[in-house]
């Protein structure tokens, strides 16, 4: 049997290592925070993805399309809330129509059950949406992520793996004997191989291993709010926009949850800590890693003016934010939203400045290094495990 290391406890953390451990292998998973589902997984929007956004035969449009199935029967198998109730992406102007032809195309190309409407249609299924074309993709769903990850941790417990919570990494080398040994602070733990899946610090991880990873993470902190009860009636299910191809972002749309909520956003600004759910959240540290990155100051020309201004002036203005929902649901007015909290998105980004469209896993000896994955990663973490317990095995 062999021992291998995950280090991250978020849901990809926990999902590979509960399919390693499928597997024969001894696992130790290792998260820095005192709880698990602590970040990216604890803090987005709950959506079980289809597959339509992405480039046909990237990992994102396999691993998407494959893990919205796998996911919603791990979520029925073990008993986490989940609903399969389909979304609606509109097209709001003319000029936008060409766009979502080209994810209708993109979504029969990625084997994705989405289907052309018209106006009149999609009231049928968001009576206050306000569109001239939208795309109905039945596949959608919600479900409760974090409680994925408490069903992940009874798993891997039943399994008898060394769950260790408030441990974070401090060294990786390679083994004396082979293998790697992983510094924590208080003991040194030998392994056969370790798999790095901590999300918004995984390049610094990598670099820890004496890796120079392809691509740095910089933080872009989302922000919600949510439309207030009584006028909950105004959302049945999902709406978005029809997103702006050169970003990564799908722009600010409405989600109805589980529990009857509706959550709205997020829009995208620049966190100035990896970990900064709020503007006041600062690190220097971190600040000073995206000022001395080449690539950084490449988006920054490319985005800032007059995407990025928007984002900041939208995070700052809850008349802007409702505006934005508005060309969605004209009924919605500033006095209907109200703050919810928000999620940092650890995105990769290239040394010239290029966005990494796509999930972002490198190897070294011994090693698997998951250096980009954003959303869709929830939904498709039974499938990026498959792949890396396929790498580990190899």
């Amino acid at each position: 049997m062999r021992n291998v290391v995950v280090v991250g406890g978020g849901i990809v953390g926990l999902a590979v290592a509960w399919e390693l451990s499928q597997r024969g292998q001894d696992v130790t998973v290792l998260e820095k925070e005192s709880r698990w589902a602590a970040h990216q997984t604890g803090h987005n929007s709950n959506v079980v993805h289809a597959g339509l956004y992405y480039k046909p035969g990237s990992f994102k449009a396999r691993m998407s399309v494959a893990g919205n199935r796998s996911i919603v029967d791990f979520a029925r198998q073990y008993g986490v809330p989940v609903q399969v109730c389909g979304k609606l992406v509109v097209a709001t102007r003319e000029e936008e129509i060409p766009a979502l032809d080209t994810l209708a195309t993109r979504a029969e190309a990625n084997g994705v059950p989405a289907k052309r409407i018209s106006p009149a249609e999609a009231r049928e299924y968001e009576p206050e949406v306000s569109c001239v074309a939208a795309l109905r993709v039945e596949s959608t769903g919600i479900i409760d992520f974090p409680a994925v990850c408490s069903a992940l941790v009874r798993l891997l417990d039943e399994a008898d793996a060394d769950l260790r919570l408030g441990t974070p990494v401090r060294g990786i080398r390679a083994g004396r004997g082979g293998g790697v040994e992983v510094a924590t602070g208080t003991e040194v733990l030998r392994a056969d191989a370790l798999v790095n899946c901590a999300g918004l610090q995984a390049d610094r991880v990598a670099e820890l291993a004496g890796l120079t990873p392809s691509a740095r993470i910089v933080p872009f902190r989302g922000e919600y709010y949510e439309l207030k009860p009584d006028r909950r009636h105004l959302v049945r299910g999902l709406i978005y926009p029809v997103p702006d191809p050169t970003l990564p972002f799908l722009g600010v749309h409405l989600t109805r949850m589980l529990d009857g909520s509706v959550h709205a956003g997020p829009n995208a600004v620049l966190a100035l800590r990896r970990e900064g759910y709020r503007w006041a959240d600062v690190s220097m540290k971190d600040l000073t890693d995206v000022a001395r990155f080449p690539g950084a100051w490449r988006l920054a020309r490319k985005y800032a003016y007059p995407t990025g201004l928007e984002e900041v002036r939208r995070s700052f203005s809850k008349k802007r934010f409702a505006a934005s929902l508005a060309q969605l649901v004209p009924a919605v007015t500033e006095d209907d939203i109200v703050r919810h909290g928000s999620g940092v998105r650890a995105q990769a980004l290239r040394p010239n400045g290029a966005l990494v469209d796509d999930f972002l896993i490198e190897s070294a000896r011994n090693q698997v290094h998951v250096l980009n994955a954003p959303s869709p990663a929830a939904t498709s973490a039974l499938e990026i495990a498959k792949h890396i317990a396929d790498r580990v095995s190899a």
